[in-house]
């Protein structure tokens, strides 16, 4: 046999064990629309996934303007997830730009949803992950579409899903552990817009809020005026602003009220990894201590 056939026929049965390797060796090209949601998929893909989120850190997914490299992540990606109800109301455009020919999925179908009026309007509240028994069915409707798309490493993502659903477990308990002692009276805090309905439902916590469910609204002076009075009236003793938008209308609210600064919350953005908030167990237990300190400290 002359040395070329040598090396040819032992190169054969590499290239044939190469072509045996499944196609899950490679991992799915995900792309989530904001950070929370890409911290979820991260948790039940594991090493599976890799996983970009569209709004980065501290972005506000209501006012977020996607660029041509997020058009490009959207167009490789193999899976796409969104949380729905509303929040992202940029995504059609960007899934025409970007030429994608997915159809997203919709995390948040089967949470019972809130409504509220807003100038005349019944719309929903997208806010549904600032309760973790809501993110629980993301985990479900997350593990359903990657093993959709990845069948063979499907056992790992029910073992990552179930793991995960604990730890939603553990931080609902911990969060009632910490608001059920307090008294109803002391359960009232003023934050920068409506993003705590969900996270109020679970909790028995009024959140007050000058700007309604999306940072693109305004608020008019007659509806600051009615808050202002509310709150002197209610005796909400804190004031919270949030990381992904501006806190000038929250403190001139609390100025003329006398309410003390809580701190902030992390509400529909992660932090970088050097902040308080980087995964969402840390971001929902953070936001927890900081609501239940103000809490105490009005007592």
């Amino acid at each position: 046999m002359t040395p070329h056939r040598l090396l040819l026929s032992a190169a054969i049965p590499a290239l044939m064990a190469l072509s045996a390797v499944p196609a899950s060796a490679e991992t799915l090209k995900v792309v989530a629309s904001f950070t929370v949601l890409a911290d979820i998929v991260k948790q039940v893909g594991g090493e599976h996934v890799k996983v970009t989120s569209l709004v980065g850190p501290n972005g506000d997914p209501h006012e977020f303007e996607p660029s041509p490299a997020d058009a490009k992540n959207l167009n490789a990606a193999q899976v796409t997830f969104v949380s729905g109800e509303g929040l992202e109301g940029w995504m059609d455009r960007l899934i025409t730009a970007s030429g994608y020919k997915g159809k997203p999925v919709t995390v948040s179908e089967g949470i019972s949803t809130r409504t509220m009026e807003e100038d005349g309007e019944k719309i929903t509240d997208p806010h549904v992950w600032n309760s973790p028994v809501n993110v629980k069915i993301w985990v479900a409707n997350i593990e359903k579409a990657l093993s959709s798309a990845d069948p063979t490493d499907a056992a790992a993502f029910k073992a990552n899903a179930e793991k995960y659903t604990r730890t939603l477990d553990e931080l609902n308990a911990y969060a009632h552990a910490k608001f059920d002692k307090v008294a109803d009276d002391r359960r009232k805090v003023l934050t920068s817009h409506d993003a705590f309905g969900y996270f109020g439902r679970e909790y028995n916590v009024s959140f007050l809020a000058p700007l309604g469910l999306s940072t693109e609204s305004e608020a008019s002076a007659a509806d600051v005026a009615k808050l202002i009075e509310q709150i002197k009236g209610e005796h909400v003793k804190a004031y919270f602003f949030e990381n992904s938008n501006d806190p000038r209308l929250v403190k001139q609210v609390a100025k003329a009220t006398g309410a003390e600064p809580g701190g902030e919350l992390y509400v529909e953005s992660l932090s970088d990894a050097k902040g308080p908030a980087p995964t969402y167990e840390k971001m929902f237990k953070y936001n927890v201590d900081q609501l239940a300190a103000a809490m105490a400290k009005s007592s």
